[in-house]
């Protein structure tokens, strides 16, 4: 009697177990979610009573003191500076590498010969050069955008070239018998083919040129969130630095989350 009362008791459990995991796979966002929210608490957790507070500042004291960020003197101008940097190496990089890619891609000799210098330098450690940088660009604007397009031009190249090169060649045997065009067969047949390739390689290059600006704002700046991030290391103030931090990384979702709808829209034609 007993047994068959459990029964329905555990068929019940079964049920309600399967439902929360087939509502939890539904929604991979509360993965994510519940995964940041553990790092912060162990973040909070370490700060609070593992680490120096003079090196490491707890979630909770950032956040509630991120407006000291913005009201030191010359983070606002430094911000600018930063972004307006970060825009024009990333246009430069994907218009560079987009012709380049292309270039490499759609020609068997070009693609022979000059893919493995893209790749050497591809593999080439970019801070190990950036005094030549420094050396004909200055210490201005200039060197830290174009360190920024040597980290993010490399990825769309990358990636255009594969993108270009998976496509059919009986596609584009078939757009040229029927008298279609070289602007006809790159606008129709081989720009939305490789729309996932660049637009994959569009996010690499924008991480490679923050990388890039950010590195060279570092070392050889006296403007730029990069500066103000060293000095707020030298000043053992990490409050204000993980507060800044927490600025850029929020500037890196927003960038992607750009790119991640600019290339929803382009791709609007695909199927699954």
């Amino acid at each position: 009697m007993s047994r068959a009362l459990d029964m329905p008791r555990t068929n019940a459990s079964g049920e309600l177990r399967r439902r929360i995991k087939k509502e939890f796979l539904a929604r991979p966002g509360l993965a994510r979610l519940g995964v940041v929210i553990l790092l912060f608490i162990i973040w909070e957790i370490a700060a609070r009573f593992f680490v120096d507070k003079i090196f490491l500042s707890p979630p909770s004291q950032v956040f509630t003191l991120l407006h000291t960020v913005f009201q030191t003197p010359g983070v606002m101008a430094a911000l600018r500076i930063t972004f307006w940097e970060l825009a024009v190496a990333f246009v430069i990089s994907v218009a560079t590498g987009l012709s380049v890619g292309l270039a490499l891609g759609l020609h068997r000799f070009t693609h022979k010969s000059f893919m493995p210098i893209i790749l050497l330098l591809y593999g080439t450690p970019q801070i190990t050069i950036l005094p030549i940088f420094i050396l004909n660009f200055g210490i201005g604007p200039a060197s830290k955008i174009a360190f920024g397009v040597s980290h993010g031009i490399f990825p769309i190249i990358v990636t255009v070239v594969a993108g270009v090169q998976n496509i059919k060649p009986i596609l584009l045997t078939s757009a040229k018998s029927m008298g279609a065009s070289r602007w006809q067969i790159f606008r129709w047949v081989i720009f939305p083919h490789m729309i996932p390739s660049f637009f994959a390689g569009m996010r690499l290059g924008m991480t490679g040129v923050l990388l890039g600006v950010l590195l060279a704002e570092l070392y050889v700046s006296t403007a730029g969130i990069g500066y103000f991030t060293n000095l707020f290391t030298q000043s053992f103030n990490p409050t204000k630095l993980l507060g800044l931090i927490s600025v850029l990384a929020a500037m890196a979702i927003l960038l992607n989350e750009f790119v991640r709808r600019l290339e929803l829209r382009s791709s609007r034609w695909r199927t699954d």
